[in-house]
């Protein structure tokens, strides 16, 4: 019975497991489509507008997409790898950006914004790995403390199965002495086997009689007394006769 209700705990985690997976990856892609949604709207009202500041409004819109794409991976996927491609994403993205506004500008102070441009992105990427080996991190610190939880549950469960089986061990010496003590109270209101000398030992409901008797009659009689105990589930005799 332990056995099946474990397998269906399992399964019942399991399965609430897999639905919160799900329902975290349907959360994700109507995001990820918002985002990507928002885009084309952004995009298609640039055209309203000429030369570079075109070419700029589309690289904002193309930032906010990265950015929103970024927000949803964290709050729906949060794994190492897909958090490292979205700020990859989003880095390249605002580095498009900013050289669509350098070239706005003309002679050294164009270089200038373009060598600024160039750097940043270089530390965005570097920011990107570091930002992902810290997700992995927490990654692997919140497997941990699950799987702490499970061992602490685990340990607890065990230990309360122990008590109960202590608890019923317990009970069952406590009605074992309890037969033994009416078993000898019979046998001394009895006159014919209360001179006789006969041991009394219980063990979960088992009555085991030994000594010597008189007789094949108090043999039997000691044992037709034990057995209408209340709570006897057998008795074994190994009384001997007296010669």
């Amino acid at each position: 019975m332990k056995k099946i209700l474990c397998i269906s705990l399992a399964a019942l985690f399991s399965t609430s497991f897999a639905v919160a997976q799900a329902a975290d990856n349907d959360a994700y892609k109507a995001a990820k489509d918002k985002a990507e949604s928002d885009y084309k709207v952004a995009k298609d009202n640039c055209k309203s507008m000429k030369g570079n500041a075109e070419d700029v409004c589309k690289e904002e819109a193309k930032v906010a997409e990265a950015r929103a794409i970024l927000d949803a991976t964290k709050q729906h996927q949060n794994t190492a790898k897909d958090v490292d491609k979205a700020q990859r994403k989003l880095a390249d993205a605002e580095y498009d950006l900013a050289k669509e506004r350098c070239d706005d500008m003309s002679g050294s102070a164009k270089s200038a914004c373009k060598s600024d441009a160039k750097s940043s992105h270089k530390t965005a990427l570097a920011n990107a790995g570091t930002t992902s080996t810290t997700a992995a991190v927490a990654q692997n610190t919140r497997e941990a403390g699950t799987n702490l939880a499970n061992t602490t549950r685990d340990a607890t469960a065990d230990t309360r199965a122990a008590a109960r089986e202590a608890t019923a061990d317990t009970r069952t010496a406590m009605s074992d002495t309890m037969i033994t003590t009416k078993v000898k109270a019979e046998y001394a209101a009895d006159p014919l086997v209360k001179a006789m000398d006969v041991h009394v030992e219980t063990q979960k409901g088992i009555v085991m009689l030994s000594g010597f008797v008189p007789s094949k009659a108090e043999a039997d009689k000691a044992i037709a007394l034990a057995r209408k105990i209340e709570g006897v589930q057998e008795v074994k005799s190994s009384l001997q006769i007296k010669k």
